[in-house]
């Protein structure tokens, strides 16, 4: 529990530092005359990269402590050994002849009886047991001492698993604590004056339109994208809509610019700073449906859809464990978990990853779902998908339907897991169709996935919402209308602007 609550107050430390960060950079940074000062050896810039230097170091020393083990130690068996002598040899008769003339050989049969009950052999461990029957007079109570050694010392094993476990779910989260800090030193300092003559052409553009321009900065490092930041004002008495301005922007640009999510609507006579970036090539347009399991009130299954900065279109679908309100609880803390940490800026299987190890951290109380992720970028149509324990995905273009299926764990099992992950490239009217097991469940055996192929190519809707529900219409057919499960589908379109 120590370890859990110190990783997430470092969690929220740094996500707040990292908003405080993204403020200076907005409202400080344009203001600066010289930019050679801050993008070589800026003392803040060496600083934060120093403090993410620390954290790497702290994860590192998390790293390099004992690994998990699956098998008892020497030492261990050792102890199981002294422990059951000391209970059943001590005041036997035959003590000094077992353990004087014999004891290599007992020892060594006692050490095969345990490894054989470690690999649950029960072949071996009933033979070793008739073995001893001849030459123990207590050997009927050796050997039940010796199991409940046993189970003690595996009990003790498993927890030290765990908290080995806990110690390198807290490694992971410091390590990428430590990735942001980086980002975020080279984020603040990676901007770069525009060219005098494109500054002067968009100030005498800008200044037709009633708007005083003070200084234009440029950042190119997503992938070759522009990203530009104005800091201007309007003329006195005027207010002038930030559509206006991104028009005018993009002429200059060559390609299409708009401010980015979260912007001023207006410019007025106050001067401000407005990030503007290169628009997207794709919108995408979502619906679903969704069925409670019957004789339920609250579903088990939660999701997310939402466009980030940066051209991301992101969905997130998971099923609690179960049904009800705790599966719903389980599965809510999922999603909100993902949601937040990707709007902070972490990769899809970074936040994943996180997301596993606060699920494992607080393991005692059970808790564990799948997860389910589809995060596409608009501006090439190239798709990602992630997936722990969750359903298949399915991608309809044209006449074919393509499944993206997973078999690893749910999330919140295990520390290491392994998340599937796939790519694709999306085109213009392909649909995205993304499932709880509850949907798949309802289809015949062993044929889920075909007969979903033939369900998705009979629904000819356009609206993603119309295309979920005539989905889950024809499962419904395969269970008599009746809903034994969770049903969630979620349908996104994707078309070229």
């Amino acid at each position: 529990m120590q370890e859990w609550m110190i990783a997430m107050l470092v969690i929220s430390i740094m996500l707040i530092i990292r908003d405080m960060a993204k403020t200076i950079l907005a409202e400080n940074l344009p203001d600066t005359e010289e930019l050679p000062s801050l993008q070589e050896g800026h003392p803040q810039k060496e600083r934060v990269e120093k403090y993410a230097a620390s954290f790497q170091k702290l994860a590192d020393t998390f790293y390099g402590m004992p690994y998990r083990k699956d098998y008892l130690s020497s030492r261990q068996v050792e102890q199981i050994i002294e422990d059951t002598n000391a209970k059943v040899c001590s005041r036997c008769y035959q003590r000094e002849i077992c353990w004087g003339e014999h004891s290599q050989e007992l020892v060594k049969g006692v050490e095969a009886l345990v490894r054989s009950m470690e690999s649950g052999n029960e072949e071996n461990v009933r033979g070793i047991r008739a073995d001893w029957t001849g030459i123990c007079p207590r050997s009927v109570q050796y050997y039940e001492t010796v199991a409940e050694n046993f189970q003690k010392e595996r009990q003790n094993l498993m927890w030290d698993n765990r908290m080995i476990e806990n110690r390198l779910a807290v490694a992971q989260q410091l390590m990428e604590v430590s990735h942001i800090m980086e980002n975020v030193a080279s984020d603040l300092y990676d901007l770069e004056r525009v060219t005098p003559q494109f500054e002067e052409e968009l100030r005498k553009g800008l200044r037709k339109s009633h708007v005083i321009l003070r200084r234009a900065w440029m950042m190119n490092k997503v992938k070759g994208r522009k990203q530009i930041f104005l800091t201007m004002r309007a003329r006195s008495g005027q207010c002038i809509s930030m559509t206006e301005i991104a028009q005018l922007l993009s002429k200059y640009c060559e390609i299409s610019m708009v401010p980015v999510n979260g912007s001023r609507c207006i410019v007025n006579g106050e001067y401000h700073t407005v990030h503007f970036a290169e628009d997207v090539s794709y919108q995408v347009l979502y619906g679903t449906a969704r069925l409670t399991r019957e004789e339920e009130k609250v579903s088990g299954d939660n999701y997310i859809c939402r466009q980030e900065d940066g051209g991301r279109f992101v969905m997130c679908l998971s099923d609690g464990m179960g049904s009800g309100m705790e599966a719903c609880r389980e599965s809510e803390t999922v999603v909100e978990l993902l949601e937040q940490f990707m709007e902070s800026g972490f990769s899809q299987e970074t936040a994943a990853k996180m997301v596993n190890s606060a699920l494992v951290l607080k393991g005692e109380e059970g808790m564990f779902s799948t997860v389910d992720i589809c995060a596409v970028d608009l501006y090439t149509g190239i798709c990602n998908f992630l997936k722990a324990g969750a359903a298949s995905t399915f991608i309809k273009r044209d006449h074919w339907v393509e499944s993206i299926t997973s078999e690893s764990l749910a999330a919140g099992l295990v520390q290491q897991i392994d998340f599937e992950t796939a790519t694709r490239k999306l085109y213009h009217g392909d649909y995205l169709i993304m499932m709880t097991d509850g949907v798949l469940d309802a289809l015949p055996d062993q044929k889920e996935e075909e007969t979903m192929k033939e369900i998705i190519m009979d629904v000819h809707e356009e609206s993603p919402k119309d295309f979920g529900r005539g989905i889950l219409e024809r499962v419904l057919g395969y269970s008599d209308y009746h809903a034994r499960d969770d049903m969630t589908v979620l349908v996104a379109g994707v078309w070229k602007k």
